[in-house]
């Protein structure tokens, strides 16, 4: 038996792609000594490679040089589904977007190249009203080039979990869409009132 069922897998890679730019804060998963480090980091899709930036005091930092496996997830929206929103009997179950990445590091060595790329992550993240842009000129950035390392990822390895109640009637997998849509916008004002 094959698992997760196909019907959860999306091999479409422009879906997947969709994903990372609307969710770009990957889980970065690297493995040093079979220990993992994990950082969370906004990454970049740039012409079929990811591009991001790490702290050089981070412990992962040094795993991200060339030629290191590096695993990433990608998280979509997510939820809880009753059975109470099916149209047919139902069992509870939980509903999500995912993608797992697997590729490889390289070091991006040129502070003119990391200097761009802060500059092209930021338009990318305030799109698309761009209230804020950070310049070239920006004396802040220029002061932080040293503590930042940027590195690129080759994937060579894809897959999507789409888990949206793909094995139920027509009915009741619009039912559960429905449901994701609005438990995702519910629950961050009532977790965020729990919390802060």
């Amino acid at each position: 038996m094959n698992y997760p069922p196909k019907y959860h897998l999306d091999d479409d890679q422009n879906h997947m792609i969709e994903v990372i730019k609307t969710y770009p804060l990957a889980t970065v998963i690297s493995v040093s000594n079979n220990q993992p480090l994990i950082t969370h980091l906004p990454l970049i899709f740039d012409n079929g490679k990811l591009i991001g930036h790490i702290d050089i005091y981070n412990p992962q930092a040094k795993l991200l040089k060339n030629n290191n496996d590096v695993t990433l997830v990608f998280s979509g929206p997510e939820c809880y589904i009753s059975p109470s929103v099916y149209g047919t009997k139902q069992l509870p179950t939980w509903n999500y977007i995912k993608v797992h990445l697997k590729g490889n590091v390289k070091a991006i060595e040129s502070k003119a190249a990391l200097k761009q790329s802060l500059i092209t992550m930021t338009q990318f993240l305030e799109a698309p009203d761009h209230k804020y842009v950070l310049e070239s000129d920006n004396t802040r950035l220029d002061r932080n080039l040293n503590y930042i390392e940027m590195f690129e990822i080759t994937i060579t390895d894809w897959e999507g979990k789409f888990k949206l109640s793909q094995d139920k009637k027509p009915s009741d997998t619009i039912a559960a869409r429905t449901q994701l849509v609005k438990a995702n916008q519910e629950s961050i004002k009532q977790f965020l009132d729990k919390v802060f």
